[in-house]
């Protein structure tokens, strides 16, 4: 591995703005690149099914040798601010320079994989095929991968490099994830004069807040009220009030118990206050548990002890293109890759890091037998 080549790689890769929905100029740039350094490219046409900047992008190494294929995985879209991003060096530790975030979420996985390459090329080494998915607009719904046509790998099995805190972390399980959308009606009147003819959508929504299980649930189990709005004036009965949630739990039966629950209780509240809901939930991701004796789990750890790398097996609140693989039959697990306060303009992550993660690429790649 070369510390210098795999740094200047992040820091150009950084410099190209990719914020979700405008991940196009980006994806020329890592076709040209996968292109230089000898992998077969090619992206997808979901482009306009999905309403992003670019499809899906899929660039592969053929095998050297008769060991199988194996896939990994990156996001290439950002969150917001991302536009104009500098980065600069402190001490051995990447930041942008405050304004923006530093994008290292997820490029520093895409520049990590991009050396392992290149270290592969120059080394001839042996290593199976290697299929590099690049997926647009995981930051705002695992969109790109939800779309993309799994039939096009040829991998069983697959690392995401996706994950925030030191290199050594294994994602466990990811929660299933379900979104809730409830409208009330009631029926509007003249609040100082005849309140008593009019039904408050605000009330039955309020009454059903205070009778859920919100925050964390259970170990397994959150839920959150994200919005909610109504009215029109404070002279006026709200005849309408609409409220969204979300539900999270690695057990797929808790989240259907609590989606039930907390159903029952806003139609409870509507008839309660002679009003009515309307309620629609839909499924955005769906969860995964593996256990110690996975393949994936095993062989990330074979890595991590080999490189003398504390091991930190973890469960995550959020949701990765992991899930969307594993819910396909890929057995993916996803890696924390060294960055810090990702999503914030005070994001970072040590060069240090940076090589830790590349090392394991390489030795998951060269080692992968299944």
């Amino acid at each position: 591995m070369n510390k210098n080549r795999l740094v200047n790689t992040f820091m150009n890769l950084v410099r190209i703005d990719s914020e979700s929905k405008n991940e196009g100029k980006f994806h020329e740039y890592l076709k040209n690149r996968c292109k230089e350094i000898g992998l077969q490219t090619y992206e997808d046409n979901t482009k306009k099914e999905t309403g992003l900047g670019a499809g899906n992008l899929l660039c592969t190494l053929e095998a050297n040798s008769d060991l199988p294929p194996l896939m990994f995985c990156c996001h290439t879209d950002t969150v917001q601010p991302g536009i104009g991003i500098k980065p600069f060096i402190d001490n051995e530790i990447i930041y942008s320079e405050g304004n923006t975030i530093l994008a290292a979420d997820d490029k520093a996985g895409i520049a990590a994989i991009l050396e392992m390459i290149t270290v592969l090329q120059e080394t001839n080494i042996n290593h199976g095929k290697i299929e590099l998915l690049f997926t647009p607009g995981e930051e705002i719904g695992l969109l790109g991968i939800s779309a993309f046509d799994m039939t096009k790998l040829e991998s069983k099995y697959g690392y995401v490099l996706d994950s925030a805190g030191p290199v050594g972390g294994i994602l466990m399980a990811s929660p299933n994830l379900y979104f809730i959308e409830a409208t009330f009606h009631g029926k509007a009147a003249h609040a100082g004069v005849e309140p008593e003819l009019g039904a408050s959508a605000i009330q039955m929504a309020a009454k059903s807040i205070s009778k859920m299980k919100l925050g964390r649930v259970d170990q397994l189990t959150t839920s959150n009220i994200g919005t909610i709005k109504g009215g029109i004036a404070t002279n006026v009965v709200p005849e309408t009030a609409h409220l969204t949630a979300e539900i999270r739990s690695i057990s797929e039966d808790q989240c259907y118990a609590l989606l039930s629950e907390m159903k029952q209780i806003m139609y409870s509240a509507a008839r309660e206050f002679n009003g009515s809901v309307e309620i629609n939930t839909k499924k955005l991701s769906t969860g995964y548990q593996l256990k110690d004796s996975s393949y994936v789990v095993n062989l990330a750890g074979d890595a991590f002890n080999q490189l003398n790398i504390p091991i930190d097996q973890q469960i995550s609140g959020g949701a990765s293109d992991a899930n969307v693989l594993n819910a396909n039959g890929i057995e993916t697990v996803n890696l924390a890759i060294g960055y810090e306060k990702i999503h914030t303009t005070e994001e970072f992550i040590p060069i240090a890091e940076l090589e830790k993660i590349t090392n394991v690429a390489i030795y998951l790649a060269t080692n992968h037998y299944a």
